[in-house]
């Protein structure tokens, strides 16, 4: 049974009945459930700290209960039907929904709202099955994004230029707290992806030599090392045992030999460490 049809049945043997209102301005997001005797509950629930349950009693007064709750707690189903696996972890996306999804843990069914700035797809997995909301296609499912915005953070949850300049680094942010991270060496921040890239697809934004630190020559001599490997030559950084510089179109590129090999800087390719004595503690 595929997630859409499993969301169905799931759906049409609870009879959940759920609309979203407004959220008002005090942050609280309120949610309205049908019970299956045809009675409302409702569920007032603030973005983070507590959650109001609003019921009737048997003799007609108000039940009003608080409890902490954050704000992507799970809603627990009543009178839901078994998930589709008893054990182990699965995320299904909601029908109409994008920022919500249902999931099931060892056989209980909750739903489940991504943290703001993220949506539900099925493949990311930034927070809570949740991925970024540029990086999500919700097709024909709705989604609330509006940001809730703090200093350096437009959602709650995302990724963000650290400058209006060539940078080597971005902000990352959960919980709207910014935290700068650096790009691996040699890469910059592209906004258009959202993640590093090399600084030679970003011309005229970056410049490739001033990130690297290295100008390609125009010629490379025959018979070198380095003309092996023409159109795209290497060359060695002096002291780094762990990088060499490939240039491409003329512009250089920081390329990292990867875990558990060294740079050899006589043959200029990547070896075991035991073939290159002078790189072998590196």
């Amino acid at each position: 049974m595929c997630p859409v049809h499993v969301l169905t049945f799931i759906v049409s043997h609870t009879k959940l009945q759920l609309r979203r209102k407004n959220r008002p301005l005090s942050g609280e997001k309120t949610d309205v459930y049908k019970r299956p005797n045809g009675t409302d509950r409702v569920e007032v629930r603030p973005l983070s700290g507590e959650s109001k349950d609003f019921s009737k009693r048997p003799n007609g007064t108000d039940r009003v209960e608080v409890r902490p709750l954050s704000v992507n707690a799970g809603i627990l189903l009543e009178h839901a039907p078994e998930c589709p696996e008893h054990y182990g972890v699965q995320a299904y996306a909601h029908p109409e929904l994008c920022d919500q999804f249902f999931l099931c843990t060892n056989g209980t069914l909750t739903v489940e709202t991504c943290e703001n700035g993220l949506l539900f797809d099925g493949k990311g997995a930034v927070h809570n099955h949740c991925n970024y909301n540029w990086a999500v296609d919700c097709g024909e499912r709705k989604a609330d994004l509006t940001p809730l915005s703090t200093p350096g953070c437009e959602y709650q949850f995302g990724i963000y230029p650290d400058s209006d300049e060539c940078s080597t680094s971005y902000v990352k942010c959960e919980y709207g707290i910014p935290n700068q991270e650096p790009c691996t060496p040699g890469l910059v921040y592209d906004h258009r992806t959202h993640s590093c890239n090399w600084p030679d697809l970003l011309q005229p934004f970056c410049n490739p030599e001033a990130v690297v630190g290295f100008k390609c020559p125009t010629k490379v001599p025959a018979g070198t090392q380095s003309a092996k490997f023409w159109p795209f030559p290497r060359f060695p950084v002096p002291g780094d045992c762990h990088h060499l510089i490939t240039c491409v179109e003329g512009q250089p590129r920081l390329i990292a030999c990867g875990e558990g090999k060294v740079f050899d800087d006589q043959n200029l390719t990547c070896e075991d460490p035991e073939l290159v004595p002078h790189c072998g503690h590196a």
